[in-house]
Parts: C-alpha cells; sequence; structure tokens
C-alpha cells in the first residue's frame, strides 16, 4: 500500500516577512529585460563603480595570497596592520587620532556594518532616525533588529540636510540611532563643519548615537574635500562613521570596509561580528593595507574623472533643458523630473522610448519623488549620449 507522504511547510521566522522590499531588485530586473531584447541599454541607474581597482592593489592581493600564513583562519576582529593603515589614512587625509587597537573595526564592506549597528543598539519599540531619502538598506537593518524608523526630510530648500529642530520630542524620548551620509547618496549634498557640530550637540541632548556613512568621503568637487564627521570635536563621543575602500579605490567587489570612532560601539561590532564571521582573507587585508598606506595618487586621479563626467553630463542637460543642480560629491547627480511625470512613470519612459535606466527617487523615500537619480559611472560619451536619447523624447525645452 502506497504512503502519502505528509507536505512539509516552511514558516519563516517574523524578521524575513518584514524585511523592506528591495525596490532596486524591479530597477535591475526592468533593464534586463531591456537587454535580453537586443537594446543598447546605457544603465546610469545602479551604484557600481566602473573602473577597475589600481594595478598596485591587485599585486599586492596576488603576492599575498601566496603566503601560507593568509591560508589559515585570521584573527577574529582582523590583523592589526589593517587597523593600522585606516588609522594613518585618517590621520593623513582629516588630522583625526585613531586608536587602531580600540576604534577601529574591520568589516565585511560597509553594508555590513549599516545593517549589523541596529542589531548592536535597537531592540523592538526603539526608535532610528533615517534620512529620507536616504540609502535603503539603513531600513533593512532597522527591521531585522524590530525597531521603528523616524523619517527625517531631506529637501532643496534645506541644503539636503535634516532639520533636528522638526523632530517631535516624542520621537526623541525613543530614538537610539541616527544614520546620516555625506556626500550623500542619492542627492550628492555635502555637508560642512558647522553642521556637524549642530550633530554633536543634538546626540548630545538626545544621548542618540550618530552614524555617519562616509561611503563617498573621497569624492568631492571643485576642489573641496569632503569633511569627515569625525573631524568635529566631540564626534567620537556621540558616534561611529563608516568607511569603504568600494568607491574610494574601485573595490566594491574585494567587500572591505571599518566602523571608526567610539570605542564602546566598536566593540558592540566586533562582538557582533565574532558570531557572524571570521575576518577578511588575510591577502586581501594586506591589499588593502596597501591601498591605505600606497600613493593616493590613484584616489587623486579617480576622483578628477568623476568631476569630468560631472561636467560632461550637465553639459548636455543644459543643452536639451533639463535644469538641476550640479552635485558637490559622491558620484551621483540628483535631478527633478518633468512636469507630469512621477519618479518611477519617467524613470519607465526612459527605459522604453530611450534605452537609458535612471533610479526613480521614491526608491530611496517619500521625499525621493520627483527626483531620479543617475550615477557618473560610464564614460563621458556614454553620458551625454543618454541625455541627448531623452533630450530626443521632446520632454524638455532647450
Amino acid at each position: 500500500m502506497e504512503t502519502k507522504l505528509e507536505q512539509h511547510f516552511i514558516k519563516p521566522a517574523d524578521r524575513m516577512t518584514g524585511l523592506p522590499t528591495q525596490f532596486f531588485a524591479k530597477l535591475v530586473a526592468k533593464a534586463n529585460a531591456q537587454v535580453a531584447k537586443g537594446r543598447d541599454v546605457i544603465n546610469l541607474g545602479q551604484g557600481n563603480p566602473d573602473q577597475p581597482t589600481p594595478p598596485h592593489i591587485v599585486a599586492k592581493l596576488q603576492e599575498a595570497a601566496a603566503n601560507p600564513m593568509y591560508h589559515r583562519y585570521p584573527p577574529f576582529s582582523g590583523y592589526p596592520f589593517l587597523k593600522e593603515a585606516v588609522a594613518k589614512r585618517y590621520k593623513e587625509d582629516y588630522n583625526v587620532d585613531i586608536d587602531p587597537t580600540t576604534e577601529v573595526a574591520i568589516l565585511f564592506g560597509g553594508k555590513t556594518g549599516l545593517v549589523e549597528l541596529s542589531q548592536c543598539l535597537l531592540n523592538p519599540g526603539d526608535v532610528c532616525l533615517v534620512p529620507d531619502p536616504g540609502y535603503p538598506d539603513y531600513w533593512s537593518g532597522v527591521a531585522l533588529a524590530g525597531a521603528d524608523m523616524h523619517f527625517m526630510p531631506l529637501t532643496a530648500e534645506n541644503r539636503f540636510l535634516p532639520d533636528y529642530g522638526v523632530i517631535d520630542e516624542a520621537v526623541l524620548r525613543r530614538a537610539k540611532l541616527m544614520f546620516m551620509n555625506y556626500p550623500n547618496n542619492p542627492t550628492g549634498a555635502v555637508a560642512n563643519a558647522d553642521f556637524y557640530e549642530q550633530t554633536v550637540e543634538f546626540a548630545r541632548r538626545t544621548g542618540v548615537v550618530v552614524a555617519s556613512d562616509f561611503a563617498y568621503g573621497a569624492i568631492g568637487f571643485d576642489d573641496e574635500r569632503p569633511v569627515s564627521f569625525l573631524q568635529t570635536p566631540g564626534a567620537k563621543e556621540v558616534g561611529i562613521e563608516f568607511y569603504t575602500l568600494s568607491k574610494s579605490y574601485n573595490m566594491a567587489g574585494w567587500r572591505v570596509g571599518f566602523a571608526l570612532g567610539n570605542p564602546e560601539v566598536i566593540s558592540l561590532i566586533n562582538l557582533m561580528q565574532d558570531h557572524y564571521y571570521c575576518s577578511l582573507f588575510g591577502g586581501i587585508q594586506e591589499a588593502a593595507a596597501e591601498a591605505l598606506t600606497g600613493s593616493q595618487q590613484c584616489v587623486t586621479e579617480l576622483n578628477a574623472t568623476y568631476e569630468r563626467r560631472r561636467e560632461a553630463l550637465f553639459g548636455a542637460l543644459d543643452r536639451i533643458g533639463w535644469k538641476a543642480e550640479r552635485p558637490g560629491g559622491s558620484f551621483f547627480c540628483w535631478l527633478p523630473v518633468p512636469e507630469g511625470y512621477t519618479s518611477e512613470s519617467f524613470a519607465d519612459l526612459v527605459l522604453q522610448e530611450a534605452d537609458v535606466v535612471v533610479a526613480p527617487g521614491v526608491g530611496f523615500g517619500t521625499f525621493g519623488e520627483g527626483y531620479v537619480r543617475l550615477g557618473l559611472l560610464t564614460s563621458e560619451a556614454r553620458l551625454v549620449e543618454a541625455v541627448e536619447r531623452i533630450g530626443k523624447l521632446g520632454i524638455f525645452k532647450a
């Protein structure tokens, strides 16, 4: 007699069903559908650096990979030489003193640290202050922690900086963590020393821990170096900063990032990672140290490349009549959509009719509606071609 097997149902944990929707997975799917049709798609919608890692960094990895010492488990919190290299870079670039033994955590890319931090600090019922528009992976960590979010509007009228004065006191009583990100993704806005001083004062008054996402810290335009939050007096007392090699050195696929600053928070991140990982492959750590301590000419040249691309893009935008503010940093441009369109409907139009991918602003939050984000992540010629294709749609008036 044949026995019927009972069907087994998998029931995911609540934290899995509570995760935010990955908006940009849909964007990628739409772009891939056009490519599959044989279309010549210019993808300006994603934030993936297009240049190779500098040769001297690659050569260091090739050399280090043969070192038998690195074929064993690395120290749980990473090799001291890499933490020392991070401290050296911050001292040279920002005149910030970092204790490599207590004020640096090595991360599997900056994104990992951003998600882990919420789990280190937030309990269910706590509030995290997040920028709107902002990097969507801030939301992921908060969701995994079971905490709540309060969105801080970033508007053109306030130079895409949050206004701490309008946050309700009832929210502040529950707030334990705040994310900020300058140079900003998606708006390209930059922050100055005065803003960071206000932020330290705000954090002291409220007890909120500040998390400064400095992923684009090496990319600043018009002869202005982006300011690090940690340059502000008192910053290490109230928060930390995240830094990554992904953008500065075109090492996105290498997954090397750091958290720097407040020793108590750094200790919590290291403890969390002790339960998740056994640190990065030692050869990658040695190559990362080479990136940080070797010649920085590659960073200077990369920054100049993005500035040339910005000028090429905005020259083309001016010619078709698409008016927008130039970004002060990052490799993103934040452009208003024409009247009569939402950010998604405009993005769909230029994909279908011009074979150009742009990211709808609403994917970064409610206050991203009315904008699209373009990345400076292809050649000047292709950037100009993308704008010219959009111009041929006849939406803008030159």
